[in-house]
């Protein structure tokens, strides 16, 4: 195994251009553990902690631009107004060890669909800047995800940043682990209301080959919302909207048995975060109008 070391991103362009097979490696928490357990043995480790602009973020009028080795903890603690789902989500990776290591880069990389970023990331409508010699091109996250562990980037594309509009309404996550801490999700949601378009949307992990939206049920609620005025009125949603929505979000998924979970109790558990998170995220909305309307 040869190990590449640029200095620059325009040289980690260039290596990857002239080793397609090169796994990009910064905090290392996922391919490490590949490599340790045999798992994955690359020709080339392409090293990409020396590429200061992958650790840096911006924070625009309307967006994020969130550097691929962002550690977790700095979007825990510079992040949270701006991307609260994702933030959330942070919070649940592993340890305080790889929180100071571990980047979205990393998780998007390697595509697996117990990302822990990958629910708040579609929730919250993001974008994947991938470079190569031959250009830049952002690609929704939608349609980065095409299988299991795979991805849309192209053999000698790396992962620079990634564009996430700030949240303008609250966003929820929530994790099933089979404890509080250093698991591998059994499954995950993330939620984000977007009050400017009066869209709700999903994102679920662990559930399905590959993190997918519950489209349906985002679909369901968008029309319940709107028909109801409830951007408007700010009114408690109906326990009957709430049932909908998450049995909705639980059809969505296309889960597995495995050694953390069986797929029944999978759509269970998915159904159960998508009617909390949908309470939680619907009661911080509608506060400020109740107070609102009580001072008037």
């Amino acid at each position: 195994m040869d190990f590449l070391r640029p200095a620059s991103w325009e040289e980690a362009l260039a290596a990857k251009a002239e080793h397609p097979t090169a796994v990009p490696i910064a905090g290392g928490t996922d391919v490490m553990v590949e490599i340790n357990f045999d798992h994955r043995r690359p020709e080339y480790l392409l090293d990409l902690t020396r590429v200061d602009d992958l650790y840096a973020w911006e924070v625009g009028e309307e967006s994020v631009r969130l550097g691929a080795s962002v550690p977790y903890t700095r979007i825990m603690e510079n992040l949270r107004t701006e991307l609260p789902g994702l933030a959330l989500a942070s919070h649940t990776v592993a340890s305080p060890q790889i929180r100071n290591r571990g980047g979205v880069g990393g998780n998007l990389g390697t595509a697996s669909p117990a990302g822990d970023a990958h629910p708040a990331l579609l929730a919250a409508g993001a974008e994947v800047e991938a470079e190569s010699v031959r250009g830049t091109r952002r690609i929704p996250i939608d349609a980065f995800y095409t299988g299991v562990k795979r991805n849309a980037l192209a053999p000698d594309e790396l992962i620079r940043a990634v564009h996430i509009k700030k949240a303008d309404g609250p966003q929820q996550y929530s994790k099933v682990g089979t404890r509080n801490a250093m698991v591998i999700a059994v499954c995950a949601f993330g939620l984000a209301l977007h009050p400017q378009s009066r869209t709700v949307r999903t994102g679920i992990g662990s559930a399905a080959p590959t993190p997918v939206r519950a489209k349906n049920a985002e679909d369901f609620l968008n029309a319940a919302l709107e028909e109801g005025g409830f951007w408007d009125n700010g009114k408690i949603i109906a326990p009957s909207v709430a049932k909908q929505f998450a049995d909705l979000c639980a059809a969505a998924c296309s889960p597995i048995d495995d050694v953390r979970g069986t797929a029944s109790y999978r759509r269970h558990a998915v159904g159960v975060m998508a009617r909390r998170t949908l309470t939680w995220t619907w009661e911080s909305y509608r506060g400020p109008r109740r107070t609102a309307k009580g001072a008037a």
